[in-house]
């Protein structure tokens, strides 16, 4: 078993890593407290391929292994988990998607402007009233000579107000009587396409989300993406790649959380030593360290069988599971390192306390996670 990473890999990550440090470092705290699209970085990050990662060069894209989108959104997410999720989901729902279920003219029309950054991708499944629960989505689509009719209502769309097109899902009749889930891609401008209203959220405030009314949209059949009736199979496979990217970024979250700790605590004195002396702060730094170490070995196998073609679903969850509830549990420890100076925003750890709340909640909750390892368990035995 191979745990190095290729020597192609190890330069993607140097470069990411001092491209985060020069052009996004700077930037993270006006960009959150103004909570505002960061639309100039995402223009420099598609000059260095990287809003391509997942597109192969015919549409303009750097298509590589999974890993290295896995290696590159952790390292975004060391600096800037806002950013980082705004790439994950134009990448690996947006980008993904239409690579590997959309027709030729949709790879044509879609793939080079978003590798190039011209147009930045979303993906909006959830509704108000249906969000572990997919299968209960209401949105529907009537088929309507060269086009379809979607009406409907879509929550919690990262980067939906900022995004130029997205893919939304909805009910489609297949047979009298008979609806199925189906996907397309939408427009911004497509007519009957309105942004109804902008999340207050607790964190990553600059990667804004909202929430998108479908009155009456005006979609051409051209934009069905994939076969009539599979909407629920693409889903679920891409959120699968996605979760993955979960676990990135709670990597990359907590390896940030683990160093301000330990920052801290070699500068603050307390009793006449300094804190990191003391062996209940040393075990807590020791406990961090280690949850981090596991949840990049779950990342990393996840993205690595996905790579081989092998089934992943099972290894997808586990990774997004452990990473996100540890990432969690060690911004508390961070926070707690930190005491009252924690809780104030003069300290970077009270922004990364709060930006981690929301990684065991979107694309699929803990809960959910734990439904999907143990059907594929009680499923294999």
């Amino acid at each position: 078993m191979n745990f190095e990473l290729s020597e192609d890999q190890k330069m993607l990550k140097d470069m990411v890593r001092e491209f985060t440090q020069k052009e996004i470092e700077p930037h993270v705290k006006a960009l959150e407290e103004k909570h505002e699209f960061p639309r100039e970085i995402l223009r420099k990050l598609a000059e260095l391929g990287l809003l391509g990662i997942t597109i192969p060069p015919e549409y303009e894209g750097i298509k590589t292994d999974f890993l290295s989108l896995i290696l590159t959104l952790e390292e975004i997410s060391y600096s800037s988990p806002s950013i980082a999720v705004i790439i994950s989901v134009h990448s690996s729902l947006f980008c993904y998607s239409i690579f590997k279920y959309g027709s030729q003219k949709q790879k044509e029309k879609y793939l080079p402007p978003a590798a190039k950054g011209e147009i930045i991708g979303a993906f909006a499944l959830t509704e108000p009233e249906a969000g572990s629960d997919a299968r209960n989505l209401k949105a529907k689509a009537v088929k309507d000579g060269d086009l379809y009719i979607l009406n409907g209502t879509k929550a919690w769309v990262t980067s939906g107000a900022d995004a130029e097109a997205f893919i939304t899902f909805a009910l489609v009749e297949v047979e009298p009587g008979v609806k199925k889930l189906s996907s397309f891609i939408i427009e911004r401008d497509f007519p009957g396409v309105q942004i109804s209203k902008i999340e207050e959220k607790m964190g990553l405030h600059s990667s804004p989300t909202a929430e998108i009314a479908l009155e009456d949209c005006q979609v051409p059949i051209e934009n069905l993406l994939g076969e009539i009736g599979k909407g629920a199979h693409i889903a679920f496979h891409c959120l699968d790649c996605s979760r993955i990217g979960i676990g990135a970024q709670a990597v990359g979250i907590s390896q940030r959380a683990l160093e301000e700790a330990i920052r801290y605590a070699k500068q603050r004195q307390a009793f006449g030593k300094k804190i990191s002396e003391f062996q209940a702060i040393q075990f807590e730094i020791a406990e961090m360290s280690t949850l981090i170490e596991a949840g990049r070995l779950l990342t990393y196998r996840a993205a690595d069988l996905n790579d081989k073609g092998k089934p992943f679903s099972k290894e997808a969850s586990m990774a997004k599971l452990f990473a996100s509830e540890a990432a969690n549990k060690i911004s508390y420890l961070a926070l707690q390192i930190h005491g009252g100076y924690g809780y104030s925003k003069e300290f970077l750890i009270e922004q990364i306390y709060r930006d981690v709340r929301v990684l065991p909640i979107y694309e699929g909750t803990s809960e959910i996670q734990r439904l999907v390892i143990s059907r594929h368990l009680l499923k294999d035995l």
